[in-house]
């Protein structure tokens, strides 16, 4: 009986945590090694891939990659949680009313690499604490920034004559980016409270929500014994990677741990890393690039190594 492994991309509904939906699938599966690969908050909906099996390994690659959201934010109101789930800590009447131009003049300003504080309602630890712990408390606790990217963002509409205006973009961001805070923070640019009313991730490494199963498809379809078809390889959790084909004779040696040699390299860097297939198409191994010599070619070593069987 073969193992189950695979990526199985879940559509995450509103009111479940990240954790929960592991659990379910665990339930569903009666499999041990299951996770996700980045957290949503529960009111957040969208793409949340879990890793099953032997993919947990990929779980980590995943993680890092750049994830795609649609955010609406309202301006006028701040919250204590920096979403519609929090009580209204501030008002302010938006006068005189903003234009697109300023909009789009502001979110321009967040595109790049900046410093971002995490918000007080979130899960990061400060002093053996999560964050949101200490808020329920009553507490504010200092909170060290943290560098994130936003690589893109998309004004899809603009409610701009509202008594409290709603704009909502999709934006591609690095692992870490709180998309509340952005709201808040461009808010602040435009000189007024703001706050995040909806959140979905339509994308998370390869995965949109086209590509998304509820957990109802899940649990029907281990009840009629075709799971696995809902589940994506391995190695489609690491497509941000150059996928690159080794001679038949050095399949062996790559499956060893070994180093590999590619005499035809492409325009890669120090530090890269390749996806490794044997000539018939079976994913053996994840390398990065340690060395580039004009005359010898390129030497790429194992991170990761994925047995018959695994991939």
């Amino acid at each position: 009986m073969s193992i189950l492994s695979g990526i199985l991309p879940l559509y995450k509904p509103a009111g479940m945590t990240s954790h929960d939906c592991v659990m379910k699938v665990r339930r569903i599966t009666r499999m041990k090694r299951v996770g996700h690969t980045g957290t949503l908050d529960p009111g957040v909906t969208g793409v949340l891939p879990i890793c099953i099996g032997p993919a947990t390994k990929v779980a980590d690659y995943l993680h890092e990659v750049p994830k795609v959201y649609r955010a609406t934010m309202k301006i006028g109101t701040a919250t204590d949680t920096q979403d519609a789930s929090g009580v209204v800590v501030e008002r302010k009447s938006v006068e005189p009313p903003l234009t697109e131009a300023q909009v789009r003049a502001v979110l321009a300003r967040f595109i790049g690499e900046f410093e971002q504080v995490p918000p007080m309602y979130s899960a990061v630890k400060v002093g053996g604490k999560r964050l949101h712990e200490w808020a329920r408390q009553g507490k504010t606790v200092e909170r060290k920034p943290r560098r994130v990217t936003v690589y893109e963002m998309t004004i899809e509409n603009m409610a701009l004559e509202r008594e409290q205006p709603e704009v909502t973009f999709t934006v591609t961001c690095s692992k870490g980016t709180y998309i509340r805070t952005l709201c808040v923070d461009i808010g602040a640019a435009l000189g007024f409270p703001a706050h995040m009313t909806r959140l979905q991730r339509i994308k998370s490494g390869p995965f949109t929500l086209d590509e998304c199963v509820t957990l109802e498809q899940v649990e029907q379809a281990q009840a009629e014994g075709r799971l696995a078809e809902l589940l994506y390889s391995l190695d489609q959790g690491l497509t941000q990677y150059p996928a690159v084909t080794v001679p038949a004779g050095r399949v062996k040696a790559i499956l060893n741990g070994l180093n590999q040699r590619h005499l035809k390299g492409g325009n890669w860097q120090i530090g890269d890393r390749l996806r490794l297939y044997s000539p018939d198409g079976s994913f053996l191994a994840l390398h990065e690039v340690i060395d580039i010599d004009r005359e010898k070619g390129v030497e790429s070593k194992p991170v990761r190594v994925f047995p018959e069987g695994e991939a």
